[in-house]
């Protein structure tokens, strides 16, 4: 059902992205917390993979396309947390995402960046998706992202 829903608002989940350092994407703890590494809004549907924006928000990169990123960023866990549990249906529920946002130093609207993580989360998986969150400002992120988002679940 849920991916049904995410198909219905036009996106593809991606098969699963490779990560760019020494970790792995996702880690399940004996009591059902889905642990999923940081993600940068890596586009699987460009071809080779790479990031879909690039730069500081607010300063090369708008508070809009940041928003978006920050989807994007979702859309990656999904994909990482879809490959390990079958089905997205498995969420119980959404404990906490932190997001990350790379920016000038006197940049203060970071919820209004990860609200677009927060937004998609709760379209689709509605009460489900109600988490805790941190939203902060950082001067860089991998590859030079513009945010990165990372997120607990708890699965059934």
């Amino acid at each position: 059902m849920i991916e049904e829903k995410i198909e219905s608002l036009g996106i593809k989940l991606p098969a699963e992205l490779k990560t760019i350092g020494s970790y792995v994407p996702v880690v399940i703890t004996s009591n059902n917390l889905v642990f999923v590494s940081g993600q940068i809004p890596l586009d699987s549907q460009l071809a080779p993979v790479q990031l879909r924006y690039k730069g500081k928000v607010g300063k090369s990169v708008s508070i809009d396309d940041a928003r978006h990123a920050a989807k994007l960023c979702v859309i990656n866990a999904l994909g990482h947390i879809r490959s390990i549990i079958g089905t997205l249906d498995n969420i119980k529920k959404f404990v906490k995402i932190s997001g990350f946002v790379n920016c000038e130093s006197s940049f203060t609207d970071h919820p209004k960046v990860i609200n677009g993580a927060s937004d998609f989360i709760l379209e689709v998986f509605g009460e489900k998706g109600r988490h805790t969150r941190v939203a902060v400002g950082t001067n860089s992120l991998p590859l030079d992202s513009p945010v990165e988002v990372d997120m607990i679940v708890e699965i059934y």
